[in-house]
């Protein structure tokens, strides 16, 4: 146990905060979000329910965990956020709550949920939720609701101050099940990384190539790319595109490649969906690399 961890857990920050931000590939089309909402109000009237989003695409364990890393840091440090893609319901996958090193808590399933906030944040704790005390009284015969009976009870909890990280459950080792995460590398003049999601609404390839690693390379807005892109090893598109600083400098329907919100590298086709146009995906099969043309 570190002194980190007893520091913020001394300072009990989720407390003050009285914040539960909710994720889970859920849609908003019946009442589940609604009931986990509900579970955590009658834990407490005086929490701050937010919601993350409850779009992600069902299953889809990688980008749940990339949105978590996507949002969570701009949230003050005491956020307890409960996230729930959970395919493994029901199973012997552990559900777990965890302390961040930037104090924020997660509640979820440990199912690879963690892997970018574990290795771009880092955690300091990881506990298994103990069904015993903190489960939502008569729901022990229901074993396909965890967010509402275990999560959204637990997060609520925990954020109301009724009870301490400590009494969550067992201490676990900090490291969570991970994700193959790989980073983005410079080789020769082929700068080269990962599709880490895509933008929902317009489709747009976000990656994890930092600006930095194009400013390193002396690529210039302007300049001309040799952009591929493959899955499992399959080139599924190669081309040309302008470097540009926004979408504008391209007619509509042309594509180009830009620094995205979090200074990472996208792709996009201006008024259109990239990602639909040239079926492209994301996850870890999803690789992309950039030549400058000289």
């Amino acid at each position: 146990m570190s002194d980190k961890a007893e520091e913020i857990k001394a300072l009990a920050p989720w407390e003050k905060r009285q914040t539960v931000v909710f994720m889970s590939d859920f849609g908003l089309a019946d009442g589940a979000v609604c009931a986990m909402h509900g579970v955590a109000d009658a834990v407490c009237h005086e929490l701050r329910l937010e919601d993350l989003t409850h779009y992600i695409p069902q299953f889809n364990i990688w980008e749940a965990s990339y949105r978590l890393i996507q949002a969570l840091t701009y949230w003050a440090p005491g956020t307890v956020f409960v996230s729930v893609v959970d395919p493994g319901v029901g199973s012997d996958r552990e559900s777990v709550a965890v302390l961040t090193v930037s104090g924020h808590i997660i509640v979820t399933p440990d199912n690879g949920t963690l892997s970018h906030v574990a290795k771009n944040i880092g955690i300091l704790e990881r506990r298994r939720i103990s069904e015993t005390e903190n489960r939502l009284s008569n729901s022990q015969r229901s074993y396909t609701f965890y967010g509402r009976d275990v999560y959204a009870y637990t997060g609520a909890r925990l954020a109301a101050g009724i009870i301490g990280f400590d009494e969550v459950g067992p201490l676990l080792e900090p490291s969570p099940v991970m994700l193959s995460i790989e980073d983005p590398e410079i080789s020769g003049d082929i700068i080269s990384g990962t599709i880490d999601v895509l933008d929902t609404r317009y489709g747009s390839l976000w990656t994890n190539i930092p600006d930095t690693m194009f400013t390193s390379s002396g690529i210039k807005y302007g300049d001309n790319l040799y952009v591929t892109v493959t899955v499992r090893n399959r080139v599924v598109f190669g081309s040309t595109i302008r470097f540009c600083k926004n979408f504008t400098e391209v007619p509509v329907g042309e594509t180009l490649v830009y620094i995205n919100s979090l200074l990472n590298a996208g792709v996009a086709l201006n008024q259109g969906s990239f990602a639909q146009t040239f079926g492209v995906g994301s996850g870890e099969d999803w690789k992309i690399s950039f030549r400058k043309i000289r």
